[in-house]
Parts: C-alpha cells; structure tokens; sequence
C-alpha cells in the first residue's frame, strides 16, 4: 500500500489543530479522540477519519499525486502518535495534569514538523529501526 504524502501533511496540521486545542484546554476526552484516531490510522492509514476528509475535499482541488510513499512507516509513526497520545490522556483524565501536558506537547511538536516541513519524526525513526535491524541480520 502506498500514500499520498500530501494527505499525510493534511492529517499532521488537522491533529496539529487538535493538539493546540488540548493543550490550551485540558480536555482529556479531545485528548482521547485524537489517541482513537491514531489508533484507527495505525491499523489502516486510508482508513482513518482526517484521510476520508482529505480524499472528499482536498484531494478532488489537488488532483492525483505526483509521489507516492510507502504505508509502513507511517503507520509506525501513527502507533508513536497513538502512544504518546495515550499517556496525555491518562494524564489529563486522572489529574496528572504535567503528564498530559507534557506529553501532548511532544505530539504537537511531531505533528507540526510534519504538517509545516514535511519531516515525519516517526517515519525517519521507523527507517532508521530497519537500518540498525538489516545491520544486525
């Protein structure tokens, strides 16, 4: 399965967006939706809510793209997001405010630096993963 980067960088500045919003509020039930969309784009990327809305409306003004890029590293760096996500809304559910917020903070910080320089932390720590495995073997 391959992706259109472009969908990806939609997706990073929609949860961009989420992430700003809980970390401004404290709304540990935001929090945990945006952990259950990781969840759901971790198992299938094409099937996650913020890639349905980019195929009905953002995709139809782009037209077909250029590039391609492989599902396994970003489904990687979905499962870091849905675990860091997870540890915020822990957090933020049961009072460990700093937790949350801490941990929130660095799902921003992935998520902008894909949604504004297309540069996928957890893609990156995915690839380098299979370069010290392959030097192992």
């Amino acid at each position: 399965m391959e992706l259109d980067p472009r969908g990806q960088r939609f997706a990073a500045a929609l949860t961009s967006v989420v992430l700003v919003a809980v970390l401004a509020t404290g709304w540990g039930w935001l929090a945990l939706a945006q952990t259950a969309i990781f969840a759901i784009t971790a198992l299938n990327p094409k099937q996650g809510p913020y890639a349905y809305v980019y195929r009905a409306l953002i995709l139809p003004r782009l037209g077909p793209p250029t590039e391609r890029e492989p599902a396994a590293p970003v489904r990687f760096a979905q499962t870091v997001g849905f675990a860091f996500l997870a540890v915020a809304t822990v957090g933020y559910l049961t009072g460990l405010t700093a937790l949350g917020v801490v941990s929130a903070a660095f799902g921003l910080l992935a998520a902008f630096l894909n949604a504004a320089f297309g540069l996928c932390l957890g893609c990156e720590a995915y690839l380098a993963l299979r370069r010290l495995t392959a030097q192992k073997a």
